[in-house]
């Protein structure tokens, strides 16, 4: 790394976990900058802004004792995090360093952090289809290898126990290829990160994976470079060492909450809810990193967990990731208010890609009959629930009845796993006719008559 070797005292001003000093020497956008302090002590930061007569530099351990005596110095780099296959296995910080009390990463080389989109022209189109053991997701937001599906969720739902039970199932159909998980935790509090690691740990699941962790009382400035950070890993081992990577954030909101602090910090002009008018570039920076590489083994599928503000589900994040991502999987309170365990609400759910990776050669010919089926038969059974308190279930028809009765046995017997319940594709689909049997076959009129003939069970031997 080059020094220039020069440490300048010319800081004008200190805000949040920005520092303002006048400019000394040609600087290049996110060099990284040392700052001594009085007492000796080093802190690091990079500078985000540059101008001619100002640079500004965000510090990663915050700016306390920070003052005009304190020397900064531009090492003339970026920020780079040293890169191998003994990345595997471990858990780093925010900022890339040892978390475990294991040794430091022996590099094979130093990646950039900031990286790039995948250019459109490289990018292979994405139809391999992922088993994450999830009935609701295989059947319905079917997840397809090389997509970016994030999770809606809210405070107090358990989005990090589906996030944990896919990193542990999720695998390729007919094929012994195990998935590297790299997990992403910006601003989760001790509580979670204990919750994490001793889940991964239990189940083993750790020796396939890379952490990097950024706790609630880290700084919010780090946040920034915690998912580049997981990304850089990422991108190293699928498009280097031909893994299979799967990355899972949470929580996608604590970043956003970072980015809207700088902004604050650095005094611009704030859009929808404070939150920075580029917020969705700078998500579209993160999440499209993830994608299939033509002549490349390797892939990258993101699972972005973000949770609502209030439960709503058009605020500016979850508006703005549902724009970049390939659809999204909605965590519902009133199913987890129910005891059931996955709460997903496949109504607003959907998979952008299903249609590519669905059908005879990858899952079954059947599937998306069964899943149209299913959702369609869920959705008017749901309408009819609003219904019945008005006017009573005696006013129903036959086949209304069948459907409103059919809606609460898809929340109880289709929805509801146990979080190690691993449902195979075939065993998914096979429940699905089981429970659409109790509807009249008159009624299923989403289903080719072909598939009744075949997969009903009326018509097994």
């Amino acid at each position: 790394m080059k020094m220039t070797g020069k440490e300048y005292r010319t800081i004008t001003d200190v805000k949040g976990p920005l520092v303002f000093l006048n400019k000394t020497e040609p600087v290049a956008f996110g060099e990284i900058v040392t700052l001594r302090l009085a007492n000796g002590d080093i802190k690091n930061g990079q500078v985000l802004d540059t101008s001619d007569d100002l640079v500004i530099v965000q510090v990663f351990e915050g700016t306390a004792k920070i003052n005009r005596e304190t020397g900064v110095t531009f090492m003339g780099d970026v920020f780079k995090l040293p890169v191998s296959t003994d990345l595997v296995g471990r858990i780093l910080d925010g900022a890339g360093r040892p978390r475990d009390g294991g040794p430091e990463i022996v590099a094979d080389e130093k990646a950039d952090i900031i990286g790039a989109a995948i250019n459109p022209y490289s990018r292979q189109s994405p139809h391999d289809f992922i088993q994450t053991g999830i009935s609701a997701i295989d059947c319905c937001t079917t997840l397809v290898r090389g997509q970016k599906l994030p999770i809606f969720s809210a405070s107090g739902l358990p989005h990090n126990d589906i996030a944990l039970q896919i990193a542990r199932q999720a695998k390729l159909k007919d094929s012994d290829e195990e998935f590297i998980v790299v997990f992403c935790a910006m601003g989760i509090t001790a509580e979670e990160y204990n919750f994490f690691r001793s889940d991964l740990e239990r189940t083993g699941a750790l020796e396939n994976a890379v952490l990097f962790v950024n706790l609630a009382d880290d700084p919010a400035v780090e946040r920034i470079i915690t998912p580049r950070l997981a990304l850089t890993a990422a991108e190293y081992l699928a498009f280097e060492k031909d893994y299979h990577v799967l990355v899972i954030y949470t929580d996608m909101t604590n970043y956003c909450d970072a980015l809207r602090q700088i902004g604050a910090a650095r005094e611009e002009v704030p859009g929808r809810r404070g939150y920075p008018g580029y917020m969705y570039t700078d998500l579209a920076m993160l999440y499209e990193r993830a994608g299939i590489v033509k002549g490349k083994k390797g892939s990258i599928t993101q699972f972005p967990i973000l949770t609502m503000p209030g439960d709503d589900i058009t605020h500016p994040i979850p508006d703005l990731s549902g724009y970049i991502t390939e659809g999204q999987i909605v965590i519902s309170r009133e199913l987890h208010q129910q005891g059931i365990y996955p709460p997903i609400n496949v109504l607003p759910s959907l998979s952008r890609l299903m249609g590519s990776c669905i059908g005879a050669e990858t899952t079954r010919e059947d599937h998306k009959s069964v899943s149209d089926q299913m959702y369609a038969a869920y959705a008017q059974g749901r309408e009819l629930r609003g219904l019945v308190a008005i006017v009573g279930e005696d006013a129903l028809n036959e086949r209304d009845k069948q459907l409103l009765d059919f809606s609460g046995v898809f929340e109880d017997q289709f929805l509801r796993q146990s979080r190690d319940e691993d449902r195979s594709i075939n065993e998914t689909l096979d429940l699905c006719w089981t429970l659409m049997s109790s509807i009249d076959t008159k009624y299923l009129v989403r289903l080719d008559q072909k598939w009744i003939e075949k997969y009903h069970p009326d018509n097994r031997e």
